[in-house]
């Protein structure tokens, strides 16, 4: 049997185990502790410098409000909308990581003192699912000097290595809140032609990474016709559940984790968690084995589709600023990139828009700019570098540059900018002597 009710506290008492200097981890996205957070401004008047980390916080709480910095200072290793707006307030700063060393580097620096996560409700054995995200949690627990649960009907039940029972976790915090849900977005034409053109790399038996947003939506609806993929990606997306459903998905050909749908993290809709809930087919996983490209490559014809924000004609790809302001983060771009290339007959493809409508800051209009530039924005961050870059596409074709020269790949990364900006950025690699 295992002790759970001398275990269970209500929030007063696990908010006042805070204490000043204290560093808390909490989870990523759909596995953040919601209760907890959200009451963490109660005790700003009782506590000075407690560092809070989070990835990908998807959640509006109080104690971010800039007039808390001295009580609490933020750190993520991932950046949601909301936090661009903490960033800018200047009371969180980045942790750049790739996903799968975020864990192990982050050890090497910081101690947990508490570590707050939600969990699914214990199974008859005292086990608890952290089934929303392990790309760090359950390192950060086994290290932790405290570990709160927070125990949540609507949490999944998962299967893979996101298990912890009752009797490694300090105190239990029993909630009822709905997870949280980001939007199924809805494809427009630029993304369903990007998707398409991908999708046509793209054979049956193959295994695939992809993203969230419109472009990775538009490339697995473009993939209804495909048959026996496998999945191990990064995150699970509710796209990625149609294609199960649909028959497409059954990894009937993979090479590691043969017939399982494999992720580090989940994060989309209900519909999204109702799937996940006691699926045997489906495994949360260490990121740290999940994003480790030499595991990547263990599946063949690993296809990795990822976005970029900016990309030079060199293929450098910023994919997670805006010069030198931090938008997002590197997450797993170069994890599954790399892991995709060191696989048998796999393929890595770096995907965007070739235009982008951008705020003129002298007459206030927006105006169309070129998203493939002669040189990236100054303090722009070079999320996935030149030597790692593989297949690059846009709504006006894909282009191979893995092993071309530097001349080569400017004429490459030309053809599929957008028609009306070619011959200014061929003028400009000139100029900064790419071509001659």
């Amino acid at each position: 049997m295992y002790d759970y009710k001398s275990k269970v506290i209500d929030l007063d008492k696990a908010l006042s185990l805070v204490k000043d200097g204290c560093n808390i981890v909490t989870g990523l996205g759909a596995a953040e502790a919601r209760a907890f957070l959200g009451s963490l401004h109660t005790i700003a008047d009782k506590v000075r410098n407690v560092r809070v980390s989070t990835c990908l916080s998807v959640c509006d709480h109080e104690y971010t409000d800039p007039k808390y910095s001295d009580s609490f200072k933020i750190e993520s290793w991932f950046y949601s909308a909301k936090q661009r707006q903490d960033h800018s307030h200047g009371n969180l700063s980045f942790i750049p990581n790739h996903l799968h060393l975020a864990a192990s580097k982050r050890l090497w620096r910081a101690h947990p003192d508490i570590v707050v996560v939600n969990a699914s409700m214990p199974d008859k054995h005292g086990f608890m699912s952290v089934g929303l995200s392990n790309v760090y949690e359950k390192a950060m627990i086994e290290a932790a000097d405290l570990v709160i649960v927070e125990v949540n009907p609507h949490v999944p039940r998962v299967f893979g290595d996101c298990e912890v029972h009752v009797s490694q976790v300090d105190y239990i915090l029993e909630t009822d809140y709905e997870l949280p849900e980001i939007p199924d977005i809805l494809p427009n034409d630029k993304d369903r032609a990007i998707g398409r053109l991908v999708a046509d790399y793209v054979n049956d038996g193959d295994c695939i990474q992809l993203g969230i947003g419109g472009i990775p939506n538009a490339f697995a609806d473009a993939l209804m016709n495909k048959r026996d993929l496998g999945i191990h990606t990064e995150m699970l997306t509710t796209g990625m559940v149609k294609l199960i459903e649909e028959g497409v998905v059954n990894g009937s050909r993979k090479q590691r984790n043969k017939g399982k749908v494999v992720a580090a993290f989940a994060l989309g809709n209900k519909k999204l968690y109702d799937f996940m809930d006691d699926n045997i087919g489906i495994e949360i996983r260490n990121c740290a084995e999940v994003n480790d490209p030499y595991v990547i490559a263990q599946n063949d014809n690993q296809i990795s589709v990822n976005t970029t924000l900016e990309v030079d004609l060199t293929g450098q790809c910023c994919s997670e600023s805006l010069g030198s302001m931090q938008f997002s983060g590197t997450g797993g771009q170069a994890d599954t990139a790399i892991g995709a290339q060191m696989s048998k007959n796999g393929k890595s493809f770096i995907v965007l828009y070739s235009t982008a409508m951008v705020k003129n800051h002298h007459t206030g209009e927006r105006e169309e700019k070129s998203k493939i530039v002669c040189q990236l924005k100054a303090g722009a961050a070079v999320s996935l570098s030149r030597n790692d870059i593989d297949f690059l596409a846009t709504e006006y074709g894909v282009v191979a540059l893995r092993g071309t020269n530097i001349r080569e790949r400017v004429e490459k990364i030309i053809s599929v900018a957008h028609p009306k900006f070619r011959e200014q950025l061929r003028a400009e690699a000139r100029k900064h002597r790419l071509i001659f």
